[in-house]
């Protein structure tokens, strides 16, 4: 059987992190933070909060990925630390709704940020029933299905494209940082009236806490495409713990320029911060330079989301437990084809459909204990599994663990508390799961079974 290729160096492993982190949070998130919790420094204490709990994540995740360097990620983590059941409850959430949902949403907001300046996006094109499709869904589709199959035509390619992209957000948000650093006109931001909140203090600091893990959410992709990553067990930690660290400094670097040329006020009327800056700057101009700096930096998550996020229901394959066909790795690109189209094609569905960002609503609250459940396998696998080669250990054990647990668990609890029904329903969600475990897991057993994934030597011709 062919096994993928471990073509990914060290760079791809940082664009991963880091294009699939930043997409269009770091334009749009200020706004909520600023409502929930009123003054500018507030706003950047849920920001180190944030940034602490996923670098907490980010460290945690390196031992698990440099010693569990198998495609799939969260996926390898839980089933060898609970077993094949969590792992198959975690595969079925991504492909159901989470990554599924979040490439629809990223493909939407891409469409969202074209219509600026090819207006007709927004036009309804047709109706099917009730639903309304307009002609910006049908670009997002089309823009699913390309990126699809970049990355199915190679890793190698697709970790390429992923570096450019990655390499020229980075660029166009730092030129939008310096235009506010060294904009000559800043506003009294020390001395504005702060925005006053219509919630008390602790829920607006827990909601825009929400709304900052959001903007750092996708540090752990990587460790869905370990199985492809030369030397994971240097490269991994390094892109995790740097990566993470990197978008931390960057998201900091944009509220400094932003809350520097507006007043909080201002940035609480506007939903997209980043353009209202740059049309005090530049007119115009900078409003649409933003748009364009958003296409690109959405365009890179959705191509890393894809290349990601293919590798999960690949991974629950090869174990038996999904599909036959998407543990099939094409012969000559040497990628999960089939789990790649898959992906792309569900992605598609829900583009259309308009309804995946109710359906992302439901899948916070479980796919959040999942991520503790991974984050808390570190402590099960150095009592269960001593024996595995640990070449990175968690800085700060047991602290930093407990801290992103600490922090899972507020969250966890304060969405329960204010969105019970979408709880309950994600919960309910993540068990319609159950049917196909059993279906799956009883077909393998009484098959033979296919050979573990075996890990491919080193190659070249790295990215």
């Amino acid at each position: 059987m062919k096994e993928l290729r471990r073509a990914l160096g060290i760079w791809a492993a940082l664009a991963i992190v880091v294009g699939t982190v930043i997409g269009s949070g770091i334009f749009r998130v200020p706004q909520a933070m600023i409502q929930n919790v009123g003054t500018v420094p507030l706003v950047f204490l849920v920001w180190v909060v944030g940034g602490a709990l996923s670098l907490a994540g980010a460290l945690t995740y390196a031992e698990l990925a440099a010693m569990l360097p198998g495609a799939g990620g969260e996926y390898v983590y839980l089933t060898e630390a609970y077993g094949p059941l969590w792992g198959f409850l975690y595969s079925w959430t991504q492909v159901s709704v989470a990554k599924s949902g979040s490439i629809a949403t990223l493909a939407t907001a891409f469409f969202e940020y074209t219509a600026h300046f090819i207006p007709v996006f927004e036009n309804v094109w047709f109706h099917v029933g009730p639903v309304s499709i307009k002609y910006g869904q049908v670009f997002a589709l089309v823009l699913i299905l390309v990126l699809g199959m970049i990355n199915y035509v190679g890793v190698r390619f697709g970790g390429g494209v992923q570096i450019a992209f990655t390499t020229l957000k980075v660029a166009l948000i730092a030129a939008i940082i310096l235009a506010g650093l060294l904009y000559a006109q800043p506003a009294a931001t020390a001395t504005a009236a702060p925005f006053v909140p219509q919630v008390s203090l602790f829920a607006g600091f827990i909601a825009a806490l929400v709304a900052a893990l959001w903007a750092y959410d996708g540090w752990n992709n990587v460790g869905m495409v370990a199985s492809e990553i030369r030397n994971p067990q240097r490269n991994l930690p390094i892109a995790l713990i740097a990566g993470t660290g990197g978008v931390i400094a960057i998201y900091m670097l944009a509220n400094w320029a932003y809350f520097r040329v507006l007043a909080p006020g201002e940035v609480a009327a506007h939903k997209l911060v980043a353009a209202e800056m740059m049309q005090r700057i530049y007119g115009a101009t900078g409003a649409g330079a933003v748009s364009i700096a958003a296409m690109i930096s959405i365009f890179a998550a959705l191509n890393g989301s894809i290349l990601t996020g293919a590798r999960v229901p690949y991974a629950a394959a090869r174990d038996g437990l999904f599909f036959r066909s998407a543990a099939s790795v094409h012969p000559d690109f040497r990628t999960p084809g089939v789990s790649i189209l898959m992906l792309a094609g569900w992605s598609s569905i829900l583009v259309l459909s308009g309804k995946y960002e109710e359906l992302f609503d439901f899948v916070i609250f479980g796919s959040w204990i999942l991520y503790a459940m991974a984050t808390a396998s570190v402590f099960v696998l150095r009592k269960k599994r001593p024996d595995l080669h640990r070449p990175y250990r968690t800085f700060g054990y047991p602290f930093v663990p407990i801290l992103f647990l600490v922090g899972a668990a507020v969250l966890e609890i304060s969405t329960l508390w204010t969105k019970p029904r979408e709880s309950l329903a994600g919960i309910a969600l993540i068990l319609l799961g159950l049917p196909f475990y059993f279906y799956w897991s009883g077909r393998a057993a009484k098959s033979s079974g296919g050979p573990a994934e075996i890990p491919v030597p080193d190659t070249p011709g790295t990215i």
